[in-house]
């Protein structure tokens, strides 16, 4: 059933990535369509290989910062390229070269909050992004890391130590999950309104 669930989303977002393309192609002055896209894209590197999504993160962003240049009080692009600044941290092993990419989805996720006050999203959000550096620290710090950050396979074979493993990891996606779900919550609104 999961596995079902997870083809219908691959689908889906396919789906909207094709659609806001061919829409870019008639119209790129469409900032609700370039936030469209780049949401697509962020769902669609959670299917790809480490490196694969590092470089659809980017295009996301780089979607996103266009359609800032076209309207820079997009508040849902301002949210989306904080979901997209905070994914491209996860996947990148070493602190410090990831406290960049964490410092500026909390400015993102304060300006969307800025623009839209009452948004409960983007004031979670923006709760949550100041755990997220700790969280990435602790990744790190348990060496889990190297599996989790795509920075190569673990040489510990333990029984334990996997376990412990599996049980981070399933806090990690958990947590990665709320930032795509919240997400995904906000592109679903955007798809609807396009009906």
């Amino acid at each position: 059933m999961e596995m079902s669930n997870e083809l219908d989303r691959l689908l889906f977002f396919e789906q909207a990535r094709k659609i806001s393309e061919v829409t870019y192609a008639s119209n790129p002055l469409d900032a609700d369509n370039l936030t469209r896209w780049a949401g697509a894209l962020l769902e669609l590197s959670q299917f790809q290989s480490v490196p694969d999504s590092q470089k659809m993160i980017q295009d996301a962003i780089s979607k996103l910062e266009e359609a800032l240049s076209i309207n820079p009080k997009k508040h849902d692009a301002l949210w989306c390229l904080g979901n997209a600044q905070t994914s491209f941290a996860f996947l990148t092993s070493k602190e410090d070269e990831a406290r960049p990419y964490f410092e500026k989805a909390a400015q993102y996720f304060q300006q969307a909050v800025d623009e839209d006050p009452s948004n409960e999203v983007y004031l979670k959000s923006l709760e949550i992004s100041a755990k997220a550096p700790e969280l990435h620290q602790e990744i790190v710090k348990h060496g889990l890391g190297q599996q989790t950050l795509g920075a190569g396979p673990s040489t510990s074979t333990s029984s334990s130590s996997t376990k412990n493993y599996l049980m981070v990891n399933n806090k990690i996606r958990i947590t990665l999950q709320s930032y795509v779900m919240l997400l995904c919550i906000r592109q679903l609104e955007n798809y609807k309104s396009l009906k």
